[in-house]
């Protein structure tokens, strides 16, 4: 039986806003295994992010328990939820999140040197050489177009070898060659470096290319589970 990396139990999560107490997810029971290529969708507002942010320690839960490699996150402090995030995780946002005044070789460096790692700027260079974009390493972001930064934030989510992907709409922002593209390194990424795959789509192509698709509506997951519950 596959190891389970990601475990949720009544996992919940409310916030406080001026209209009142808003329930965004209401009891999620979700069992990840090791390896697996998972897609969250559902409509607008349904939760999917959040739930994507509970699984990264990203958000924190306001009710229930996650479980990710064996370890509480519910139980954590933020500096120990960001020290097991930087040895464990890798996560991509439909908004690149580059650093502007770093060029794309110190980008992806950044997370490695903050691992300790001596050779971040060798596996920097590396993980772009893999992206295609060796020839970009010391250009800016302002100088890369949508597609390029994207993959200069896959380069960095997975230069550090993590056990878990997350991606958050990573096609959001391309257009449909571009985002093709992306696709066809995301899942390169996860065959590559064999870390279990988690992301929040629209994309019906993406969703498509899962081995497992959960829909959420209203902030609970759908009856059923099945690569047919993505629209």
């Amino acid at each position: 039986m596959p190891e389970t990396v990601v475990a949720l139990d009544n996992a919940q999560l409310s916030l406080d806003g001026n209209a009142g107490r808003v329930d965004i997810l209401k009891g999620i029971d979700l069992t990840v295994p090791r390896g697996e290529t998972l897609g969250l969708v559902g409509p607008s507002g349904s939760g999917k992010s959040s739930l994507l942010m509970l699984m990264g320690g990203l958000e924190r839960a306001t009710g229930g328990r996650i479980t990710v490699l064996d370890q509480d996150l519910t139980t954590m402090n933020e500096d120990a939820l960001a020290r097991f995030r930087r040895h464990h995780m890798g996560v991509v946002f439909q908004s690149f999140h580059l650093i502007p005044t770093m060029t794309a070789l110190e980008n992806v460096a950044t997370p490695l040197e903050l691992a300790g790692a001596a050779d971040a700027f060798d596996r920097a260079e590396a993980e772009l050489a893999a992206m295609g974009l060796a020839e970009r390493s010391h250009h800016y972001p302002a100088q890369m177009s949508g597609g390029e930064q994207q993959r200069v934030a896959l380069a960095r989510a997975a230069a550090p070898r993590p056990d878990i992907l997350l991606a958050d709409e990573p096609t959001g922002n391309l257009d449909g060659a571009t985002g093709q593209a992306i696709m066809d390194l995301l899942f390169g990424l996860r065959d590559r470096h064999g870390a279990t795959l988690i992301l929040v789509t629209h994309a019906t192509d993406l969703a498509s290319r899962c081995d497992r698709v959960v829909r959420l509506v209203d902030g609970r997951l759908a009856p059923q589970e099945s690569r047919e519950a993505a629209e």
